[in-house]
Protein backbone atom coordinates (compact mmCIF):
# COMPACT_ATOMS: atom_id res chain seq x y z
CA UNK A 1 0.00 0.00 0.00
CA UNK A 2 2.36 2.16 0.74
CA UNK A 3 4.47 1.62 -2.63
CA UNK A 4 1.77 2.03 -4.73
CA UNK A 5 0.01 5.30 -2.69
CA UNK A 6 4.15 7.26 -3.56
CA UNK A 7 3.44 6.09 -7.11
CA UNK A 8 0.32 7.26 -7.26
CA UNK A 9 1.40 10.96 -5.75
CA UNK A 10 4.76 10.83 -7.70
CA UNK A 11 2.30 10.72 -10.69
CA UNK A 12 -0.03 13.20 -10.03
CA UNK A 13 2.68 16.18 -8.00
CA UNK A 14 5.45 15.82 -10.67
CA UNK A 15 3.25 14.96 -13.68
CA UNK A 16 4.93 15.58 -17.17
CA UNK A 17 2.64 16.03 -19.75
CA UNK A 18 -0.35 17.36 -21.09
CA UNK A 19 -4.29 16.31 -21.89
CA UNK A 20 -5.20 17.90 -25.50
CA UNK A 21 -8.69 16.40 -25.34
CA UNK A 22 -10.11 14.46 -22.23
CA UNK A 23 -12.23 12.66 -24.90
CA UNK A 24 -11.10 8.92 -24.67
CA UNK A 25 -10.67 6.28 -27.49
CA UNK A 26 -11.45 3.17 -27.72
CA UNK A 27 -8.55 0.19 -28.69
CA UNK A 28 -9.96 -3.63 -28.52
CA UNK A 29 -7.20 -5.42 -26.89
CA UNK A 30 -8.59 -8.86 -26.68
CA UNK A 31 -11.50 -10.20 -27.66
CA UNK A 32 -13.22 -13.35 -26.24
CA UNK A 33 -13.38 -16.11 -27.96
CA UNK A 34 -16.95 -17.29 -27.01
CA UNK A 35 -18.00 -13.90 -28.29
CA UNK A 36 -21.46 -14.22 -30.20
CA UNK A 37 -21.21 -13.45 -33.29
CA UNK A 38 -23.43 -10.34 -34.38
CA UNK A 39 -24.23 -8.44 -37.17
CA UNK A 40 -25.23 -4.39 -36.90
CA UNK A 41 -26.42 -3.50 -40.46
CA UNK A 42 -25.81 0.86 -41.47
CA UNK A 43 -29.06 2.34 -41.23
CA UNK A 44 -31.10 3.45 -43.93
CA UNK A 45 -31.30 7.37 -44.20
CA UNK A 46 -28.67 7.71 -41.93
CA UNK A 47 -26.21 9.21 -44.50
CA UNK A 48 -25.97 13.10 -43.35
CA UNK A 49 -26.90 12.50 -39.51
CA UNK A 50 -24.18 13.94 -37.51
CA UNK A 51 -23.77 10.15 -35.48
CA UNK A 52 -23.38 6.80 -37.26
CA UNK A 53 -25.88 5.34 -34.57
CA UNK A 54 -25.41 1.77 -36.21
CA UNK A 55 -21.44 1.86 -35.58
CA UNK A 56 -21.85 3.02 -32.22
CA UNK A 57 -24.22 -0.11 -31.61
CA UNK A 58 -21.35 -1.63 -32.75
CA UNK A 59 -18.74 -0.70 -31.02
CA UNK A 60 -20.41 -0.99 -28.08
CA UNK A 61 -21.31 -4.54 -28.30
CA UNK A 62 -17.44 -5.11 -29.44
CA UNK A 63 -16.00 -3.64 -26.58
CA UNK A 64 -18.65 -5.54 -23.83
CA UNK A 65 -16.80 -8.74 -24.69
CA UNK A 66 -20.06 -10.34 -24.97
CA UNK A 67 -20.43 -9.81 -29.35
CA UNK A 68 -18.17 -10.30 -32.42
CA UNK A 69 -20.05 -7.60 -35.03
CA UNK A 70 -18.98 -8.84 -37.97
CA UNK A 71 -17.21 -5.67 -40.48
CA UNK A 72 -19.80 -3.90 -42.54
CA UNK A 73 -17.35 -4.95 -45.30
CA UNK A 74 -18.20 -8.41 -45.21
CA UNK A 75 -22.07 -7.93 -45.53
CA UNK A 76 -22.86 -9.16 -48.90
CA UNK A 77 -26.17 -7.16 -48.64
CA UNK A 78 -27.77 -4.68 -45.99
CA UNK A 79 -31.94 -5.29 -45.21
CA UNK A 80 -33.36 -2.11 -43.14
CA UNK A 81 -36.24 -3.58 -42.48
CA UNK A 82 -36.74 -7.36 -40.66
CA UNK A 83 -39.36 -8.78 -43.76
CA UNK A 84 -35.72 -8.35 -45.85
CA UNK A 85 -34.08 -10.34 -43.82
CA UNK A 86 -32.56 -13.30 -46.09
CA UNK A 87 -31.55 -15.69 -43.22
CA UNK A 88 -29.48 -18.36 -45.30
CA UNK A 89 -27.10 -15.13 -46.05
CA UNK A 90 -26.54 -14.75 -42.57
CA UNK A 91 -25.94 -18.10 -41.77
CA UNK A 92 -23.27 -18.48 -43.95
CA UNK A 93 -21.87 -15.67 -42.49
CA UNK A 94 -22.26 -17.26 -38.85
CA UNK A 95 -23.98 -14.20 -38.02
CA UNK A 96 -25.92 -15.60 -35.27
CA UNK A 97 -27.81 -12.14 -34.61
CA UNK A 98 -28.47 -9.14 -37.00
CA UNK A 99 -29.62 -5.74 -35.99
CA UNK A 100 -31.34 -3.52 -39.23
CA UNK A 101 -32.91 0.06 -39.06
CA UNK A 102 -33.66 2.58 -40.54
CA UNK A 103 -33.59 6.60 -39.31
CA UNK A 104 -36.13 9.24 -40.45
CA UNK A 105 -35.36 13.25 -39.84
CA UNK A 106 -38.07 14.69 -38.26
CA UNK A 107 -38.90 17.85 -36.97
CA UNK A 108 -37.45 17.90 -33.52
CA UNK A 109 -34.96 15.33 -34.42
CA UNK A 110 -34.54 12.12 -35.97
CA UNK A 111 -36.88 8.96 -35.30
CA UNK A 112 -34.97 5.88 -35.63
CA UNK A 113 -36.39 1.89 -36.16
CA UNK A 114 -34.76 -1.17 -35.47
CA UNK A 115 -35.30 -4.86 -35.33
CA UNK A 116 -33.21 -7.29 -33.79
CA UNK A 117 -33.38 -10.92 -35.27
CA UNK A 118 -32.10 -14.26 -34.24
CA UNK A 119 -30.94 -15.76 -37.48
CA UNK A 120 -31.08 -19.59 -36.31
CA UNK A 121 -34.34 -19.21 -35.07
CA UNK A 122 -35.40 -16.99 -37.92
CA UNK A 123 -37.63 -14.86 -36.33
CA UNK A 124 -37.80 -11.10 -34.78
CA UNK A 125 -36.63 -11.25 -31.47
CA UNK A 126 -37.70 -7.43 -30.74
CA UNK A 127 -38.55 -4.19 -32.64
CA UNK A 128 -38.78 -0.34 -31.23
CA UNK A 129 -38.69 2.68 -32.58
CA UNK A 130 -36.46 5.58 -30.77
CA UNK A 131 -36.93 9.09 -31.01
CA UNK A 132 -33.91 11.90 -30.33
CA UNK A 133 -32.81 15.18 -30.70
CA UNK A 134 -29.56 16.20 -33.19
CA UNK A 135 -27.70 16.34 -30.00
CA UNK A 136 -28.35 13.14 -28.50
CA UNK A 137 -28.05 10.54 -31.07
CA UNK A 138 -25.51 8.95 -28.98
CA UNK A 139 -27.41 8.65 -26.37
CA UNK A 140 -29.93 7.20 -28.61
CA UNK A 141 -27.20 4.65 -29.62
CA UNK A 142 -26.39 3.72 -26.06
CA UNK A 143 -29.81 3.11 -25.44
CA UNK A 144 -30.53 0.81 -28.15
CA UNK A 145 -27.50 -0.87 -27.12
CA UNK A 146 -28.62 -1.57 -23.86
CA UNK A 147 -32.20 -2.80 -24.97
CA UNK A 148 -30.33 -5.24 -27.71
CA UNK A 149 -27.49 -6.80 -25.03
CA UNK A 150 -30.20 -7.38 -22.45
CA UNK A 151 -32.50 -9.09 -24.80
CA UNK A 152 -29.89 -11.28 -26.04
CA UNK A 153 -27.96 -11.86 -22.60
CA UNK A 154 -30.89 -11.08 -19.88
CA UNK A 155 -27.93 -9.35 -18.18
CA UNK A 156 -29.26 -5.23 -18.30
CA UNK A 157 -27.06 -3.00 -20.77
CA UNK A 158 -24.68 -0.57 -19.38
CA UNK A 159 -24.09 1.29 -22.46
CA UNK A 160 -25.77 4.33 -21.00
CA UNK A 161 -23.55 4.41 -17.96
CA UNK A 162 -20.81 7.22 -17.44
CA UNK A 163 -17.39 7.42 -15.74
CA UNK A 164 -15.46 10.10 -13.88
CA UNK A 165 -11.73 10.43 -14.45
CA UNK A 166 -9.07 12.86 -13.18
CA UNK A 167 -6.27 14.61 -15.66
CA UNK A 168 -3.16 16.33 -15.53
CA UNK A 169 -2.15 19.14 -17.71
CA UNK A 170 1.26 20.61 -17.32
CA UNK A 171 4.64 19.90 -15.59
CA UNK A 172 5.68 20.37 -12.39
CA UNK A 173 4.20 23.08 -10.37
CA UNK A 174 2.59 24.14 -13.18
CA UNK A 175 0.01 21.33 -13.62
CA UNK A 176 -3.34 21.48 -13.70
CA UNK A 177 -5.69 19.04 -12.34
CA UNK A 178 -8.95 18.26 -13.91
CA UNK A 179 -12.47 16.24 -12.82
CA UNK A 180 -14.44 14.81 -16.18
CA UNK A 181 -17.41 13.00 -16.70
CA UNK A 182 -18.04 11.44 -19.81
CA UNK A 183 -20.01 8.48 -21.84
CA UNK A 184 -18.80 4.97 -20.91
CA UNK A 185 -17.11 4.91 -23.83
CA UNK A 186 -15.07 8.17 -22.89
CA UNK A 187 -16.74 10.14 -25.78
CA UNK A 188 -19.17 13.21 -24.69
CA UNK A 189 -16.26 14.27 -21.96
CA UNK A 190 -17.41 17.23 -19.85
CA UNK A 191 -14.71 18.90 -17.67
CA UNK A 192 -16.67 19.81 -13.81
CA UNK A 193 -13.74 20.65 -11.57
CA UNK A 194 -10.45 22.23 -12.95
CA UNK A 195 -7.69 23.18 -9.97
CA UNK A 196 -3.70 23.67 -9.79
CA UNK A 197 -3.97 21.25 -7.07
CA UNK A 198 -4.34 17.19 -7.26
CA UNK A 199 -7.70 15.76 -7.17
CA UNK A 200 -8.03 12.15 -6.15
CA UNK A 201 -10.49 9.58 -5.61
CA UNK A 202 -13.89 10.31 -7.47
CA UNK A 203 -17.43 8.07 -6.37
CA UNK A 204 -20.78 8.85 -7.57
CA UNK A 205 -23.89 9.11 -5.47
CA UNK A 206 -26.37 6.01 -6.01
CA UNK A 207 -28.68 8.54 -8.02
CA UNK A 208 -25.70 9.10 -10.13
CA UNK A 209 -26.59 12.62 -9.74
CA UNK A 210 -23.46 14.02 -7.65
CA UNK A 211 -19.23 12.81 -7.12
CA UNK A 212 -17.69 12.86 -3.71
CA UNK A 213 -13.77 13.14 -4.21
CA UNK A 214 -10.77 14.69 -2.73
CA UNK A 215 -9.15 18.05 -3.77
CA UNK A 216 -5.94 19.64 -2.60
CA UNK A 217 -7.10 22.89 -3.07
CA UNK A 218 -6.26 24.31 0.06
CA UNK A 219 -3.11 22.66 0.47
CA UNK A 220 -4.23 19.78 2.20
CA UNK A 221 -6.20 16.58 1.69
CA UNK A 222 -9.95 17.97 2.15
CA UNK A 223 -13.23 15.87 0.79
CA UNK A 224 -16.17 17.73 -1.23
CA UNK A 225 -19.42 16.90 -2.58
CA UNK A 226 -20.18 18.55 -6.03
CA UNK A 227 -23.63 18.08 -8.14
CA UNK A 228 -22.83 16.88 -11.90
CA UNK A 229 -25.09 19.22 -13.50
CA UNK A 230 -25.25 22.20 -11.89
CA UNK A 231 -21.42 22.28 -10.62
CA UNK A 232 -22.32 23.26 -6.83
CA UNK A 233 -20.50 21.83 -4.41
CA UNK A 234 -19.97 21.76 -0.35
CA UNK A 235 -16.42 20.75 1.65
CA UNK A 236 -17.27 17.83 3.94
CA UNK A 237 -14.40 17.16 5.54
CA UNK A 238 -10.99 19.12 6.70
CA UNK A 239 -9.42 17.57 9.59
CA UNK A 240 -6.33 17.51 10.22
CA UNK A 241 -3.99 14.61 8.98
CA UNK A 242 -5.63 12.21 5.88
CA UNK A 243 -9.22 13.05 4.71
CA UNK A 244 -9.83 10.71 1.85
CA UNK A 245 -11.37 7.62 -0.28
CA UNK A 246 -14.81 9.08 -0.24
CA UNK A 247 -18.03 6.01 -0.82
CA UNK A 248 -21.33 6.47 -0.92
CA UNK A 249 -23.75 4.16 1.02
CA UNK A 250 -25.88 2.24 -1.21
CA UNK A 251 -29.10 4.60 0.32
CA UNK A 252 -26.54 7.87 -0.24
CA UNK A 253 -27.09 8.65 2.81
CA UNK A 254 -23.82 8.00 4.30
CA UNK A 255 -20.09 8.50 3.29
CA UNK A 256 -17.29 5.74 4.17
CA UNK A 257 -14.38 7.37 4.47
CA UNK A 258 -10.42 7.27 5.86
CA UNK A 259 -9.22 9.62 8.37
CA UNK A 260 -6.50 10.28 10.29
CA UNK A 261 -7.35 12.45 12.72
CA UNK A 262 -7.28 10.68 15.60
CA UNK A 263 -3.73 9.09 14.71
CA UNK A 264 -3.56 6.67 12.09
CA UNK A 265 -5.74 6.72 9.20
CA UNK A 266 -8.89 4.74 10.28
CA UNK A 267 -12.39 4.07 8.65
CA UNK A 268 -15.13 6.45 9.32
CA UNK A 269 -18.79 6.68 8.43
CA UNK A 270 -20.15 10.19 8.57
CA UNK A 271 -24.34 11.04 8.14
CA UNK A 272 -24.36 13.53 5.05
CA UNK A 273 -27.35 14.93 6.55
CA UNK A 274 -25.50 16.27 9.80
CA UNK A 275 -21.77 15.49 9.41
CA UNK A 276 -22.19 13.28 12.16
CA UNK A 277 -19.06 10.81 12.07
CA UNK A 278 -19.09 7.49 13.42
CA UNK A 279 -15.34 5.65 13.71
CA UNK A 280 -15.69 2.05 12.30
CA UNK A 281 -11.85 0.16 12.86
CA UNK A 282 -9.50 1.97 15.71
CA UNK A 283 -6.16 0.19 15.58
CA UNK A 284 -2.39 1.17 14.52
CA UNK A 285 -2.40 0.03 11.29
CA UNK A 286 -3.50 1.93 8.43
CA UNK A 287 -7.08 1.64 7.80
CA UNK A 288 -8.38 2.71 4.12
CA UNK A 289 -9.80 2.29 0.79
CA UNK A 290 -13.10 1.76 1.96
CA UNK A 291 -15.78 -0.09 -0.03
CA UNK A 292 -19.75 -0.77 0.61
CA UNK A 293 -21.57 -4.42 0.28
CA UNK A 294 -24.36 -3.98 -1.95
CA UNK A 295 -26.87 -4.50 1.42
CA UNK A 296 -25.36 -1.87 2.91
CA UNK A 297 -24.36 -4.09 5.97
CA UNK A 298 -20.45 -4.23 5.20
CA UNK A 299 -17.60 -2.41 4.50
CA UNK A 300 -14.26 -3.81 3.13
CA UNK A 301 -11.22 -1.95 3.43
CA UNK A 302 -7.40 -1.60 3.14
CA UNK A 303 -5.60 -2.78 6.20
CA UNK A 304 -1.85 -3.43 7.10
CA UNK A 305 -2.36 -4.70 9.67
CA UNK A 306 -1.30 -8.06 9.37
CA UNK A 307 2.23 -7.00 8.10
CA UNK A 308 1.36 -5.91 4.47
CA UNK A 309 -1.81 -4.39 2.57
CA UNK A 310 -4.78 -6.62 2.73
CA UNK A 311 -8.80 -6.59 2.38
CA UNK A 312 -10.76 -7.17 5.42
CA UNK A 313 -14.49 -7.04 6.12
CA UNK A 314 -16.09 -5.13 8.96
CA UNK A 315 -19.86 -6.32 9.84
CA UNK A 316 -21.61 -3.03 11.03
CA UNK A 317 -24.17 -4.79 12.59
CA UNK A 318 -21.99 -6.87 14.56
CA UNK A 319 -18.62 -4.86 14.58
CA UNK A 320 -16.84 -8.02 13.71
CA UNK A 321 -13.89 -7.59 11.47
CA UNK A 322 -12.61 -10.56 9.73
CA UNK A 323 -9.26 -10.94 6.89
CA UNK A 324 -10.36 -11.81 3.39
CA UNK A 325 -7.56 -12.00 0.79
CA UNK A 326 -4.95 -14.80 2.07
CA UNK A 327 -2.91 -15.05 -1.88
CA UNK A 328 -0.25 -13.00 -1.99
CA UNK A 329 1.54 -10.37 0.22
CA UNK A 330 -0.43 -7.39 -1.87
CA UNK A 331 -4.02 -7.04 -2.10
CA UNK A 332 -5.54 -3.29 -1.72
CA UNK A 333 -8.60 -1.15 -2.99
CA UNK A 334 -11.00 -3.90 -2.55
CA UNK A 335 -14.77 -3.19 -4.70
CA UNK A 336 -17.48 -5.53 -4.30
CA UNK A 337 -19.65 -6.89 -7.41
CA UNK A 338 -23.27 -6.14 -8.19
CA UNK A 339 -24.66 -9.40 -6.82
CA UNK A 340 -22.08 -9.19 -3.62
CA UNK A 341 -20.55 -12.52 -4.58
CA UNK A 342 -17.28 -11.44 -5.74
CA UNK A 343 -14.49 -8.50 -4.90
CA UNK A 344 -12.73 -6.87 -7.43
CA UNK A 345 -9.17 -5.63 -6.53
CA UNK A 346 -5.79 -5.14 -7.07
CA UNK A 347 -3.80 -7.70 -6.36
CA UNK A 348 0.69 -7.88 -7.03
CA UNK A 349 1.94 -11.06 -8.50
CA UNK A 350 5.45 -11.80 -9.69
CA UNK A 351 4.47 -9.94 -13.08
CA UNK A 352 3.29 -6.67 -10.96
CA UNK A 353 0.04 -4.96 -9.66
CA UNK A 354 -2.67 -6.17 -11.73
CA UNK A 355 -6.50 -6.16 -11.29
CA UNK A 356 -7.95 -9.11 -9.87
CA UNK A 357 -11.11 -10.88 -8.94
CA UNK A 358 -11.81 -13.23 -6.06
CA UNK A 359 -14.56 -15.26 -4.75
CA UNK A 360 -15.61 -14.34 -1.77
CA UNK A 361 -17.20 -17.70 -0.52
CA UNK A 362 -14.36 -19.71 -1.90
CA UNK A 363 -11.65 -17.29 -1.59
CA UNK A 364 -10.39 -18.49 -4.97
CA UNK A 365 -8.41 -15.07 -6.66
CA UNK A 366 -8.11 -14.77 -10.28
CA UNK A 367 -6.37 -12.49 -12.11
CA UNK A 368 -7.64 -10.85 -14.75
CA UNK A 369 -5.56 -8.01 -16.10
CA UNK A 370 -2.26 -8.79 -18.50
CA UNK A 371 -0.37 -5.22 -17.78
CA UNK A 372 2.25 -4.39 -14.35
CA UNK A 373 1.09 -1.09 -13.11
CA UNK A 374 -2.86 -1.21 -12.36
CA UNK A 375 -4.41 1.09 -9.81
CA UNK A 376 -8.37 1.76 -8.89
CA UNK A 377 -10.83 -0.61 -10.00
CA UNK A 378 -14.06 0.62 -10.23
CA UNK A 379 -16.74 -2.25 -11.56
CA UNK A 380 -19.62 -1.57 -14.37
CA UNK A 381 -22.96 -1.53 -12.39
CA UNK A 382 -23.99 -4.96 -14.73
CA UNK A 383 -20.71 -5.97 -12.95
CA UNK A 384 -19.66 -7.34 -16.62
CA UNK A 385 -16.88 -5.33 -16.55
CA UNK A 386 -14.00 -3.42 -14.42
CA UNK A 387 -12.34 -0.26 -15.37
CA UNK A 388 -9.26 0.87 -13.71
CA UNK A 389 -6.19 3.07 -13.96
CA UNK A 390 -3.01 1.61 -15.56
CA UNK A 391 0.32 2.98 -18.13
CA UNK A 392 0.89 2.81 -21.26
CA UNK A 393 4.68 3.78 -21.78
CA UNK A 394 5.41 6.86 -19.93
CA UNK A 395 0.88 7.60 -19.72
CA UNK A 396 -1.55 7.00 -17.38
CA UNK A 397 -4.35 5.49 -19.28
CA UNK A 398 -7.60 3.80 -18.49
CA UNK A 399 -8.34 0.55 -19.10
CA UNK A 400 -11.11 -1.94 -18.38
CA UNK A 401 -11.15 -5.98 -18.85
CA UNK A 402 -14.36 -8.16 -18.15
CA UNK A 403 -14.91 -9.74 -15.32
CA UNK A 404 -14.12 -13.43 -16.65
CA UNK A 405 -10.74 -11.78 -17.79
CA UNK A 406 -11.65 -12.76 -21.35
CA UNK A 407 -11.92 -9.22 -23.57
CA UNK A 408 -10.35 -6.20 -22.47
CA UNK A 409 -9.86 -2.55 -23.66
CA UNK A 410 -8.35 0.51 -23.67
CA UNK A 411 -9.27 4.16 -23.02
CA UNK A 412 -6.30 6.57 -24.02
CA UNK A 413 -6.16 9.70 -24.14
CA UNK A 414 -4.46 11.81 -27.17
CA UNK A 415 -1.61 12.86 -24.65
CA UNK A 416 -0.91 12.98 -20.80
CA UNK A 417 -2.07 11.48 -17.66
CA UNK A 418 -5.75 10.21 -17.40
CA UNK A 419 -6.08 8.44 -13.70
CA UNK A 420 -8.83 7.39 -10.76
CA UNK A 421 -11.80 6.34 -12.72
CA UNK A 422 -15.23 5.68 -11.72
CA UNK A 423 -17.77 4.17 -13.02
CA UNK A 424 -21.29 5.53 -12.61
CA UNK A 425 -24.46 3.33 -11.76
CA UNK A 426 -27.23 3.14 -14.00
CA UNK A 427 -28.46 6.41 -14.68
CA UNK A 428 -32.16 5.91 -16.24
CA UNK A 429 -33.79 3.75 -12.99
Amino acid sequence: MHTISKVWLFCLLLAMSTVASANLTIEITRGSDQALPIGVVPFEGSDGMPEDVAQIIHDNLDRSGFFDPLDRGSMFEQPSEADDVQYSTWRSLDVRYLVVGRAERTNSGYRIQYDLMDISGQRRMMSETVTANENDLRGAAHYISDQIFEEITDIRGAFSTRIAYVTAQGVGNNTDYGLYVADADGRNSQQILTSDQPILSPAWSPDGGKLAYVSFESGRPEIYIQEVDSGNRARITSFEGINGAPVWSPNGRRLAMSLSKDGQPDIYIMEIADRSLTRVTNSNSIDTEPAWSPDGRRLVFTSDRSGGPQIYQHRLGSGETERMTFTGNYNARARFSPDGENLFLIHRSDRGFQVARQEIDSGRLVTLSDSTSDESPSVAPNGTMVIFATQQGNNGVLSAVSADGRSSFRLPAAQGDVRDPAWSPFLNE
